[in-house]
């Protein structure tokens, strides 16, 4: 549980901010140095939303994703905007927002909404989005935090709309990292968060491929 080893709440989310807003605008940036892995990353998302999109009655649109912790777009860029016609970002960091007005280039034009808030502060529009997508910034909230962000986030659906977190996970217990103010779950602690916010977990599986040296990364859908 976040709550055993985050004693202040606001220094939390107020260190976090800090953190970033420190950080270079770049992909490299964005991955903490690790900028070489950002297609594998990809590769693996695509074919993971690939299971989900197409033709038939329980498949899911295609209208508009929502990237979550955007950053400068690179999830947006490389993986939401090609399979979507629109999409909306939200992240903490101006200058990141800032920034994705370049990154992006022309197909910025398609990228409907840029909004500079916290997740634990943001309230998706009701019956929006196709795909919410939550990528490297579940720790930045705390568990009771996520729970309520990710309850807005089902209403924010589309019908057949599906929410997803890919995210580090620990090999046991909550982690604090003290470096950027974030924590890292194992895979049972975010089950947990998931159930409490009266989600069903329709899909898992682990990001393959990635260096041996960092946390073990999944990939969450639900509804």
């Amino acid at each position: 549980m976040t709550s055993e080893v985050v004693t202040d709440e606001s220094t939390f989310y107020s260190r976090a901010e800090s953190y970033w807003k420190d950080i270079p605008a770049t992909v490299d940036g964005m991955l903490g140095g690790y900028g070489h892995i950002s297609s594998i990353d990809v590769n693996g998302s695509k074919k993971f939303l690939q299971n989900f999109l197409g033709d038939g009655p329980d498949k899911t649109g295609i209208q508009r994703a929502l990237d979550c912790g955007a950053g400068i777009g690179r999830i947006t860029k490389r993986l939401l905007l090609p399979l979507f016609k629109t999409v909306d970002m939200v992240d903490v960091t101006e200058c990141f927002l800032e920034k994705a007005q370049s990154f992006l280039g022309e197909e910025r034009r398609r990228v409907e909404n840029y909004f500079c808030c916290g997740l634990q502060d943001f309230n998706p529009e009701p019956n929006h989005y196709d795909v919410v997508w939550i990528q490297w910034v579940i720790g930045h909230l705390t568990d009771e935090h996520l729970a309520e962000f990710l309850k807005r986030c089902q209403k924010g659906l589309r019908p057949n709309g599906i929410i997803v977190i890919k995210d580090n996970v620990a090999y046991e217990g909550v982690i604090l990292d003290d470096v950027d103010s974030s924590v890292c779950r194992e895979l049972s602690v975010l089950h947990d968060v998931i159930e409490k916010a009266g989600l069903k977990i329709i899909m898992e599986e682990k990001q393959e491929n990635f260096p041996d040296e960092i946390y073990h990364v999944y990939t969450v859908a639900m509804r």
